[in-house]
């Protein structure tokens, strides 16, 4: 053959030249001329001109190819020779350690534990002892933290990023492993790994989802979320398998199929459906391992097994909890409780016949101790296929459909019972969002204390208190119905409701065994309360309407006393009022008298008729409003008697006593059976009269029950004695306000009087005293 320069080589007509350019070309590239290809990057082709047609070729520098085989490969190596061939490589760093939130307490007992060794090594003291009481609280610790898991915790240590992946468990757990490739259609999806490898001598076919060790290997496998190449990728293994007669072992570990647009273009679906029904007509075992997160349909592709085994912290879902709480919750921060309601668990699965088996796995995960997981994995990959050595293909095929007929329990052919066909019909879901709802209690009662503290007026409006409160409202009912059904008290309850409505539908007072059968129900449903299991929601839930009843109250009585103050200015401000007012206070002004007392009779009774005017005008005013005015007090007389007249702590706790004893004997006599009647007739007619307002007949009749009771309550504490000692009680304050008055120099009631004068009829504003609404 022509040797070739570094440079360039003519190609033509020459007689010297034996072989055309392709010529050069084939030889070269098949390696024959021995040139090397680095020589040939350099090389430029060049052809001289005949009859004015040329061919130029140039070779263009290709990427160096980093072959995969060592200098000197050893033939007794882990695996055989052709696992140079693997794409799998030991990393060059130790992954760096991943604490999980809730593994943040062992942490510190960890460093705890580095720092007295390290004390001890500078020191040169012994420190055993306390190294060992902190290594036994931390075995504990551990113990105690991975023994009691819940849902999503399991779910935070399934998809743990050092958990040990498919081929990490593959090479553990096989004599030889020989990775296949391709899916015969153009693609060979590295999110699926697939190969055929030995277990003690008995050959099988693995398949498994393969996630990355690191962020590079997360991208090149994709997280472990297969396009449809994967899956036909498996589905002609699992041909292959069948026809060789390999049993099939399937390690899935996957947060679902990938969704984007391509992989739907290609057949993402059909990919997986035609999976789900090649794999129920294999006539060779399969079995299928979680041994991280298995989701949705992605894992379903290769996980139709004879059985399905899962490791300890293993999950299996239909949908993430994160999806499932954004679906359900409308937020994902009630992931815990979807993953908690979705029942994910390896436990919860077995129970329900969807997984037939769990592998346990170290204190700490599988990521702990990655290679006695493996051997676990191994152990019972050997007794589930030691067990169906012994089927023949139908029976295999028998054995398959069979776990999968069993997963969940229905009826058919028997006639529905004709009480149970009356709710048939589907109900809508009711979701208690209590999520939510916390996060709008929380935000309501910031802006309740926010505006308190800075004195300001920008206060939730009733509108939006209502809102919260009639929210509260039918939680509270919803806690009450699912607490009947809990103590089992719910038939009695409704029988009960339904009497009780019949009782009062009808004219007469309800009979006093209904009543007394209705305490013994509430005395009863409020014992075996504390027992439901929704008690604590229930609880919380009622100090919330508590608190936000209190604050609608507040809010409408400062509404209430703005609008009021309002309204007494704009009627002392009117001209005919002012002109009174003024003229008064000249009149007392050019008298010379120091105190009310002291002014003319005549000056007297027309300061007292100014002053009856302008309380008139209030008493107008609070007409106006739906008010009714009782009394009117000033503000000024009651400081005044505060400074010059306080009780003796004698007459303070024989006040005190007298007011408990009368409120204890209210309670009692509120408990009678007339009285108790009396007041369920009552709470009936009220609720009759706000049904039909303007009806007269029943606001007498709600007038005549109240008088009735008031009645009933007044002979009672008459008899009782109870009068009397407040009689008594009065004199001897009446006999110590005197006694105070006396010792005074009398300064503080003429002030009292003037200022009293002036307050009545300049500004009008006095306190009002029990406003009822009309």
């Amino acid at each position: 053959m022509a040797s070739m320069s570094h440079s360039s080589l003519a190609l033509g007509g020459a007689s010297s030249a034996s072989a055309s350019a392709s010529d050069y070309l084939r030889s070269s590239t098949n390696g024959v001329n021995g040139v090397p290809l680095k020589t040939l990057g350099r090389a430029v082709f060049t052809t001289t001109r005949r009859k004015s047609f040329a061919v130029t070729a140039r070779l263009k520098k290709g990427k160096k190819f980093d072959h995969p085989w060592p200098a000197n490969p050893d033939p007794n190596v882990k695996g055989g020779v052709l696992s140079y061939l693997s794409e799998f490589k030991p990393l060059g760093d130790t992954q760096k350690p991943v604490t999980l939130d809730f593994e943040k307490p062992l942490v510190e007992l960890e460093k705890k534990i580095v720092d007295v060794r390290k004390m001890a090594n500078e020191t040169g003291l012994d420190f055993t002892e306390q190294i060992i009481t902190l290594e036994n609280k931390y075995r504990q610790a551990l113990k105690d933290l991975y023994t009691h898991l819940t849902p999503i915790q399991r779910v935070n240590i399934a998809r743990h990023p050092n958990r040990p992946t498919f081929l990490d468990h593959i090479h553990n757990i096989t004599d030889k492993f020989m990775e296949l490739h391709g899916d015969r259609a153009g693609y060979d999806d590295p999110a699926i790994v697939t190969g055929i490898g030995t277990i003690d001598g008995k050959r099988y076919m693995f398949i498994g989802h393969q996630k990355g060790r690191n962020t590079k290997e997360n991208i090149m496998r994709n997280f472990g979320m297969p396009t449809p190449h994967g899956y036909r990728k498996a589905l002609r293994m699992m041909y292959y398998a069948d026809h060789h007669g390999f049993p099939i072992v399937t390690f899935i570990d996957t947060p679902g199929a990938y969704a984007d647009l391509k992989s739907e273009e290609l057949g993402q679906g059909e990919a997986i459906a035609n999976n789900l029904r090649t794999m129920f007509g294999l006539k060779v075992p399969i079995l299928s391992i979680v041994i991280g997160e298995g989701g949705s349909g992605g894992a379903l592709a290769i996980g139709c097994a004879n059985k399905m085994l899962m490791l300890e912290n293993a999950v299996f879902y239909v949908a993430s909890p994160e999806a499932c709480a954004a679906i359900l919750w409308k937020t994902s921060k009630a992931a815990p409780e979807a993953a908690e309601k979705l029942r994910i668990t390896s436990k919860e699965l077995v129970k329900l016949n969807v997984a037939d088996g769990i592998i346990p796995e170290p204190l700490g995960g599988a990521h702990a101790d990655p290679s006695w997981t493996s051997q676990q994995i191994k152990i019972a990959i050997n007794e589930n296929m030691n067990e169906f050595g012994k089927m023949s293909g139908e029976e295999l095929l028998k054995h398959r459909m069979a776990k999968y007929r069993k997963i969940g329990v229905f009826i058919e052919g028997e006639e529905i019972e004709p009480s149970r066909k009356i709710n048939m019909k589907k109900r809508e879901a009711v979701f208690s969002d209590s999520r939510k709802l916390q996060g709008e209690v929380d935000k309501l009662k910031e802006q309740i204390l926010k505006a308190k503290e800075t004195s300001s007026e920008e206060e939730p409006s009733s509108e939006i208190l209502n809102e919260m409160i009639e929210k509260l409202k039918s939680e509270i009912d919803d806690e009450y119905t699912e607490a009947a059904r809990a103590v089992g008290l719910e038939e009695r309850l409704t029988a009960m409701r339904e009497e009780f409505s019949k009782a009062s539908a009808e004219e007469h007072l309800m009979h006093p065994v209904l009543i007394e059968k209705i305490e013994k129900l509430k005395e009863e449903f409020n014992t075996r309360l504390t027992d439901a299991p929704n008690y604590d929601s229930l609880k919380s839930k009622l100090n919330m309407l508590r608190d936000f009843s209190r604050a609608k109250a507040a809010s409408e009585a400062t509404s209430m006393r703005k609008e009021i103050n309002k309204r007494f200015q704009e009627a002392v401000d009117r001209p005919e009022i002012r002109e009174k007012v003024e003229a008064i206070k000249a009149e007392v002004a050019s008298s010379g008298a120091s105190s009310f007392e002291e002014l003319p009779d005549e000056l007297k009774e027309k300061v007292m008729k100014t002053k009856g005017e302008v309380e008139a005008e209030m008493a107008g005013v609070l007409k106006s409003m739906g008010l009714e005015l009782e009394a009117v007090k000033p503000n000024l007389k009651d400081v005044a008697e505060q400074q010059t007249f306080a009780p003796s702590e004698n007459l303070q706790e024989k006040y005190e006593k007298l007011n408990q004893e009368i409120n204890e004997k209210i309670a009692e006599v509120v408990k009678t059976p007339e009285i108790k009647s009396m007041v369920e007739l009552l709470k009936v007619e009220t609720a009759k009269a706000s049904q039909t307002p303007g009806v007269t007949e029943a606001s007498q009749k709600i007038e005549a029950l109240e008088q009735q009771i008031k009645q009933k309550i007044a002979e009672t504490l008459s008899m009782s004695g109870l009068q009397e000692k407040q009689e008594v009680l009065e004199k001897e304050l009446a006999a110590a306000r005197e006694l105070a008055a006396e010792e005074s120099d009398g300064s503080v009631k003429e002030d009292d009087d003037d200022d009293n004068d002036e307050d009545s009829s300049e500004s009008g504003k006095s306190e009002i005293i029990n406003p009822s609404f009309a």
